[in-house]
């Protein structure tokens, strides 16, 4: 259900986790940053002792960081664990009435894991306008504006940019969804990969719509997935109502201190902006000059790619000859074994991809 699977692909290539290249996971290979190293390294002699159970100097950073006053923020273990508190929010806003809630799709797994666990019905709203097995990804309309929604629903969850098509979607294209629904959860952890002028976030929305949740990950953007540590955004009263539910001391000292730091590196960021835009480029030609691949321009740091033949033998070539990781897309139903998502890497990351895709692509069964 997830990319970096590296147990999983080390078996398969036959060789150690760290002689592997992942593309399947989208994370900044930039990072983490040496602010957040060090900063962490600071953090040992504080191990000894509980985390703050309210975390308030985190908060005071994030607050500062996004404009806004402490309350209005609640550090967690990873999205993943914000993303379950919202689901249980997402049943108690039916009122009664048995819970559901539209999730816009192709959608990252861990939103069915998250709803599934408090019986919250999940109702696909399909990003692409249209479907067609013979068509490009690429050459279809995306994002279907229709916001009619047939059934009833409590809310929805979605995120921006879109994980796996890497679709932004307009700030206010989703402005109606606050009118139409009790709960609006979106998912914004590949966010912090547009600089402040190109990006699409609610998060400015958040004070005047008590009914809007904000989620972030410092996972990706700052290369700390082992950390576990992201955040959520939304009014004091429902973030406090969250607080009451999770066991005490989610997030650890380590990634506290690590948080602190990521948000205050200006100078990474910039780097990371400047850095994506080419690289992705240069990854989106490479595969787009190869017959029989769809690369899909994304504003983030993954691309989506859709293939004339299935990408599970691809997936098992390129681990045992070059070990290389990609990630197919079963996991996400209304994509299948056609369809491949890659992590935009370092120049010479991406070029060592290209040059061994180039080499069993296309392949012929044997």
């Amino acid at each position: 259900m997830h990319g970096g699977n590296l147990a999983w692909a080390a078996e398969i290539a036959g060789c150690s986790p760290n002689s592997l290249l992942d593309l399947s996971a989208s994370i900044n290979p930039l990072g983490p940053p040496d602010s957040v190293l060090v900063a962490i390294q600071g953090a040992m002699g504080r191990l000894q002792h509980y985390p703050d159970p309210y975390y308030g100097e985190l908060r005071a950073a994030l607050a500062n960081y996004h404009g806004l006053a402490a309350d209005w923020l609640l550090p967690g273990n990873g999205a993943a664990e914000l993303l379950t508190w919202a689901a249980r929010d997402l049943d108690l806003s039916a009122n009664s009435q048995p819970a559901a809630a539209y999730v816009l799709v192709p959608a990252f797994g861990d939103y069915q894991r998250a709803l599934q666990s408090f019986g919250v019905t999940c109702l696909p709203w399909p990003l692409l306008a249209s479907q067609a097995s013979d068509r490009a990804v690429s050459e279809l309309g995306l994002f279907n504006a229709d916001l009619s929604f047939p059934e009833t629903a409590a809310g929805c969850l979605i995120n921006n940019p879109h994980n796996p098509t890497g679709y932004l979607l307009a700030a206010q294209d989703l402005l109606p969804l606050l009118e139409r629904f009790s709960l609006v959860v979106v998912d914004e952890a590949f966010m912090d990969f547009l600089p402040p002028s190109q990006a699409q976030s609610l998060i400015p929305w958040v004070t005047e719509h008590p009914n809007l949740v904000v989620v972030r990950s410092l996972t990706k953007f700052y290369a700390l997935p082992g950390l576990r540590i992201g955040y959520a955004i939304g009014h004091p009263d429902r973030l406090r109502r969250w607080q009451q539910w999770r066991d005490p001391w989610p997030v650890n000292e380590l990634a506290v201190a690590a948080a602190i730091a990521a948000v205050a590196d200006h100078e990474f960021q910039a780097q990371t902006w400047q850095w994506l835009p080419p690289a992705r480029q240069a990854l989106w030609d490479g595969l787009a000059n190869l017959p029989g691949l769809y690369p899909l321009m994304g504003a983030a740091n993954y691309l989506l790619v859709q293939a004339e033949q299935s990408v599970l033998p691809l997936q098992e070539r390129l681990l045992k000859q070059h070990r290389i990781l990609i990630r197919d897309c079963l996991s996400f139903a209304e994509l299948g074994d056609r369809y491949l998502r890659v992590a935009v890497r370092t120049n010479f990351e991406n070029e060592r991809f290209l040059t061994a895709l180039q080499s069993c692509w296309p392949y012929h069964a044997e």
